[in-house]
């Protein structure tokens, strides 16, 4: 049975003096999101209420009142004698960072999750049509299909990566490969190495394999600065993995330069520590375009990919490259949940592989528009808000004037906004100071969610809304 000390879960909640009162309903609302996100995992038991007053320097009235919340929205169950536990409401889906359902009405900026372009459609009928000369075999290939396979090779090794067939292996999307590269290098109280902040997903996938994360800052407006601290850390811990994204990374949109990966590439080799890399963002450079492949610069590691966000997340198709000895290892691993892919939507892949180069110019003039009318509306209706732009990938990391991402995140809920709050992509309760908003909405809609979000950064300061504020915002 799992379970989360007082102290543990009081740094996961933080400071609740910047949401609204009464101070009870503001600790449910943290303890549920914290369930709602998977940082408190299904079935846990809470603390006593009288060790959690303590760590939180509240009241054991208000610990009671907002279990009593709990229980009764559905986030949590009492046992006699043996405490309180987290669990789910019934409803729609919950329980973990994913999308929620795509027809409540709601606008949803907490996750980066790009419409089907048109080359989708246009893909899965070519695949229709190459699927008769599949349909004589049984249709299992725990690796991937050949076709596809060859095609991701030709495709690293054009981006300076020499790379053969038999080092991929096909994937139900990037976060199956980053928990199968997991799978094959983690273990109960090892150490990976991660940048601060990170991907949620992620440094969920390595907690449940009872990893210990190690994180280590990267601040957007001082990369060299994450360098020393990965080379101490490396030298000091030397991690059983690390787990990198130097293309565009999620969420700050920092791009690792060509000198910059050698120097890292040559950290993890002295300190022999192989690394997941997670590289998701890697062909959506805007006004840069990102080096070869950190594999290029060091043998041994792991590069993850995926069609989902130059293509569509309903594809469910990545891939791990990497040594073909590493790849047999792991496809053992993958067989144990996954025999194999569908042949449809691998088929599909094949084709917008084909298109991808001739594809990409329309998507990225189409970001940079979408990323321009996000920032120009955050720096309006939001003046005192930090909003770098990047030079790829799909978010803006916008930094707050204080730290109160978490208290805009339930303001905005309540409006019908959904954001995922700067905590979520760290550890502990760091990086309140800071939210994710991704450009990957049309412009109108974008428009219509900064309205929400300044009504909803309004409300978590207490301040009156914006001069000229409609009461009323439309969601659509």
């Amino acid at each position: 049975m799992e379970s989360t000390s007082a102290r543990a879960l009081a740094a996961l909640v933080g400071d609740l003096g910047t949401d609204r009162p009464p101070r009870y309903a503001a600790l449910a609302g943290r303890i549920r999101r914290l369930v709602a996100d998977g940082r408190v995992p299904l079935g846990t038991r809470l603390p006593a209420e009288r060790e959690l007053a303590t760590a939180l320097a509240l009241s054991r009235a208000t610990v009671t009142a907002a279990y009593t919340r709990l229980r009764e929205d559905g986030w949590a169950t009492a046992r006699q004698g043996a405490g309180t536990f987290a669990a789910l409401p019934a409803g729609p889906h919950r329980g973990a960072w994913v999308p929620g359902p795509a027809d409540d009405g709601a606008i949803d900026l907490a996750h980066a999750a790009p419409a089907a372009p048109a080359t989708v459609p246009a893909a899965l009928a070519s695949a229709l049509e190459e699927l008769p000369r599949h349909l004589a075999s049984h249709g299992y290939h725990p690796a991937g299909l050949p076709d596809l396979r060859a095609r991701v090779a030709e495709r690293y090794t054009a981006r300076g990566l020499p790379t053969t067939p038999e080092q991929v292996l096909v994937t139900n999307g990037a976060l199956h490969g980053v928990s199968i590269a997991f799978a094959g290098l983690l273990g109960r109280g090892r150490r990976v190495l991660v940048e601060q902040p990170s991907y949620p997903n992620a440094l969920q996938a390595a907690r449940a394999l009872g990893a210990r994360v190690v994180p280590t800052a990267l601040d957007p407006e001082r990369p060299g600065a994450w360098l020393d601290a990965a080379e101490q850390t490396l030298d000091a811990v030397r991690p059983a993995a690390a787990y990198l994204m130097p293309d565009f990374q999620n969420p700050t949109g920092v791009l690792l330069d060509a000198a910059g990966r050698e120097r890292l590439a040559r950290a993890l080799r002295r300190s022999g520590v192989p690394a997941v890399v997670d590289e998701t963002f890697a062909e959506l450079g805007l006004d840069a375009t990102a080096p070869p492949p950190l594999a290029a610069y060091g043998a041994g590691h792991l590069s993850v990919g995926t069609l989902s966000k130059v293509a569509w997340g309903g594809l469910r198709v990545g891939w791990v490259r990497a040594e073909a000895d590493v790849v047999r290892r792991l496809t053992a691993v993958a067989v144990r949940t996954s025999m194999s892919g569908p042949v449809v939507e691998q088929l599909a892949a094949c084709a917008l592989l084909d298109g991808l180069d001739a594809a990409l110019p329309a998507l990225r003039e189409q970001l940079r528009g979408r990323r321009a009318v996000l920032a120009a509306e955050l720096r309006t209706r939001l003046p005192s808000w930090r909003v770098p732009e990047p030079a790829g990938g799909l978010v803006l990391w916008c930094g707050l004037p204080s730290p109160r991402s978490r208290a805009v995140v339930a303001a905005a809920e309540r409006l019908g906004l959904r954001l995922a709050a700067g905590p979520l992509f760290g550890t502990g309760h760091a990086l309140d100071d800071r939210l994710r908003l991704p450009y990957t909405q049309p412009p109108d809609v974008l428009r219509r969610a900064v309205a929400l979000l300044a009504r909803a950064d309004a409300e978590a300061t207490g301040a009156r809304p914006p001069v000229g504020e409609s009461r009323e915002v439309a969601v659509v």
